[in-house]
């Protein structure tokens, strides 16, 4: 009997295995993934492939999960500062429910969980340079624990300045110095500004 392998759906092609790590055989098997180096494209922050059980065709994860179980509604976005120290919202804030479960957005350690100007704060250092962070957060975790993609890391407290519901959640991603767009790295389209060419009105 013959077999039609039918057409390749998209006419952008996979990403070669060997550019890529395997990241659901790392996570099974208790090794630390390699991330892409900085350097290469925004894309490969995005999104980290795995390989099907089938093992026919590569499939894209993102490179980091949601901190809130269902997706929350996202409530203010990203805004990045123009200069360091400049005026911006160095991440996203998402509604939540005070006492809701605040999960790791991926496997690391953590090297932070306590005040930072009065507000609790957890702090996770990830491979590939990314460090994301939490707040307002009653931890359960402490500095130096390593925790895995999911794992709870404490559960959202009221109070979080300018949240329009009972509860929200300020999740912050950097990499190195600079702060990124938490939702371009879990594959969803953030809110941007456009700003005028050469300093115009």
């Amino acid at each position: 009997m013959w077999t039609i392998t039918p057409a390749v759906e998209s006419a952008r092609p996979a990403p070669a295995a060997a550019s890529w790590p395997g990241v659901l055989a790392a996570s099974t098997l208790g090794a630390a993934p390699t991330w892409p180096d900085p350097a290469t494209s925004a894309e490969s922050w995005a999104v980290q492939p795995w390989i099907s059980s089938g093992g026919s065709r590569a499939v894209r994860q993102p490179r980091l999960s949601w901190p809130l179980s269902p997706v929350p509604v996202v409530t203010k976005y990203f805004d990045a500062p123009e200069t360091p120290f400049g005026a911006g919202h160095r991440g996203v804030d998402l509604a939540a429910a005070a006492g809701q479960d605040v999960l790791a957005s991926d496997l690391g350690v953590v090297v932070f969980a306590g005040l930072v100007a009065g507000r609790p704060v957890i702090s996770v250092d990830h491979d590939g340079g990314l460090r994301t962070t939490y707040e307002p957060v009653a931890a359960k975790v402490a500095v130096g624990d390593q925790v895995y993609r999911g794992q709870v890391l404490g559960t959202v407290l009221g109070g979080h300045p300018g949240c329009p519901v009972a509860a929200c959640l300020h999740w912050g991603v950097r990499r190195g110095e600079d702060y990124v767009d938490p939702l371009a790295l879990t594959g969803e389209v953030g809110e941007y500004r456009l700003k005028p060419w050469g300093g115009g009105p």
